[in-house]
């Protein structure tokens, strides 16, 4: 009855259509689990387990009368142990088709398996199409599919093959709102993708809110519609490339200023350019492209090859300099660190020929964490050796209770020891009581941090009339914080 009259309150409210959520472990799914062990009429048979879902749904539609859509998202696999699989789904489906008018598949118990509900950057593109597909073969109403799908080539291949009819977009939304609208245009090109980092829960899971890591305007909607234009158009300097660098240049160009962008390389993107050869961060390579983009259409001049020192900011005469020249790779003095057996993880995508099949990932951060997955898809043998008592402490909570899983099956860890030495063997290490113990490795990847470049910012403080300062020269963070300290540069000038 609560449910009836939930419904009834949203077509009231003049919703066109209703979700039931019966998938993911709530409620609803909660009864048609084989977990469920109860002992009468809603519990032991299939049927019996789906009853409570039937009389929620007629109660629904008795509620909102025959001509109000009723779409019901279910979980194809629980992908647990004793939870139902793939040909028990199918027959609940039949069960149900004739209560609804679209079913909507998606996958798993978000209290045992999140990463399966909630797909992360190491899932597979469209992980739940599979599912949609099987079932679609059993039912006569409309399915449609969720799940790590934002690729318009992907997803209209999806409907044209016939293994949905529909497919749903979550997060792909709050990155890009206008992703539908540009693909209906032909403007595929100017899509930002999701990367799945899953910062969006991560923050709501710490403060409430809801974010996203490459678009600073989400969760700011509103705020955002007083980002007046600028009322004296000013020149603006931006000093590097990379995603702070260029989210200022974008944003301060929106709002009516003049703004030129130097990278001191010949290609833009700052750190982002060491994620191109990592299949599961692809998008956020291809986040570069995005922001150049961007750039050009809201008339930012780029310049490459282009070093911003205090002689050319003079030469120059902006009204403000933005310092967003980023950060560099820590390269720990101990022994024997230039040895060929040393990669250092900013250089992994140019160096990858050389990383022989046993190695040790020295630095166990997000950088460390994610190359030994990496690399460790590729079929090496691979080792995380970390100072600390912890890996990967610097990535979100979400993000990192997805990378801890992986680790966990694919890599070795080894914590409490700091590298010492490096020699033909290996890594020589010692832990906090002074013993010393040695890893057997082909290769050292090194990802100890990075070093904000404060040298050259410190060169340029007083170069110009204001000056302000955006990314990893400030100190070397994720993604999300340089874009975010770069959209509100550009709103503060």
């Amino acid at each position: 009855e609560s449910f009836g009259e939930g419904a009834a309150l949203c077509k009231k409210a003049g919703f066109d259509m209703i979700m039931v959520h019966g998938g993911h472990g709530w409620l609803l799914q909660q009864f048609l689990s084989p977990t469920n062990k109860r002992t009468d009429e809603y519990g032991g048979s299939l049927e019996n387990r789906a009853r409570f879902t039937c009389e929620v749904l007629d109660c629904i539609r008795a509620a909102v009368g025959p001509e109000f859509p009723i779409e019901y998202r279910m979980s194809a696999v629980e992908c647990t142990d004793e939870g139902y699989g793939l040909d028990e789904a199918i027959e609940f489906a039949k069960l149900i088709e004739d209560k609804i008018d679209l079913l909507h598949v998606s996958a798993g118990v978000h209290q045992i398996c999140w990463d399966v509900t909630h797909p992360s950057m190491f899932a597979e593109p469209g992980c739940n199409v599979k599912y949609s597909a099987e079932i679609k073969k059993h039912v006569k109403v409309p399915v449609a599919v969720v799940g790590a799908l934002n690729d318009p080539q992907m997803m209209e291949e999806i409907i044209a093959s016939g293994k949905a009819d529909i497919v749903v977009m979550g997060r792909a939304l709050l990155v890009d709102p206008y992703l539908p609208q540009k693909v209906m245009v032909g403007k595929d090109e100017e899509i930002v993708y999701c990367v799945r980092c899953l910062s969006c829960y991560a923050e709501r899971h710490q403060t409430g809110t809801r974010i996203c890591a490459l678009n600073p305007v989400t969760g700011r909607e509103l705020e955002n519609r007083f980002a007046l234009p600028a009322s004296t158009p000013k020149k603006v300097l931006v000093a590097g490339g990379g995603p702070g660098g260029m989210q200022t240049a974008i944003t301060a160009a929106q709002r009516g200023h003049h703004v030129i962008l130097c990278e001191k390389t010949g290609s833009l993107g700052g750190a982002l350019r060491y994620e191109r050869h990592i299949p599961f961060k692809k998008n956020l390579f291809a986040f570069i492209a995005s922001k150049e983009l961007q750039m050009k259409q809201a008339g930012v001049e780029v310049r490459l090859n282009t070093e911003v020192t205090a002689e050319y900011v003079d030469k120059e005469a902006p009204d403000v300099l933005v310092v967003a020249v980023g950060a560099e790779p820590i390269i720990p003095p101990i022994e024997g660190i230039n040895s060929p057996k040393v990669v250092v993880a900013n250089d992994m995508g140019e160096d990858e020929e050389k990383i022989g099949q046993k190695v040790i990932v020295l630095g166990g951060g997000l950088v460390g964490c994610e190359a030994a997955v990496y690399l460790a898809q590729l079929g090496k043998d691979v080792t995380i050796v970390e100072m600390l008592k912890d890996v990967a402490i610097d990535a979100n909570v979400r993000h990192r209770s997805v990378l801890m899983n992986l680790l966990k099956q694919l890599v070795s860890i080894e914590t409490g020891l700091k590298g010492i030495r490096v020699n033909d063997e290996g890594l020589v290490c010692v832990d906090e009581n002074g013993a010393e113990k040695t890893f057997a490795a082909d290769t050292i990847l090194c990802a100890v941090g990075q070093r904000s470049l404060r040298g050259v910012v410190n060169g340029l403080l007083d170069a110009a009339p204001e000056v302000v300062q955006v990314g990893d020269c400030v100190k070397p963070q994720r993604v999300f914080d340089a874009v975010f300290r770069g959209y509100h540069a550009g709103l503060d000038i």
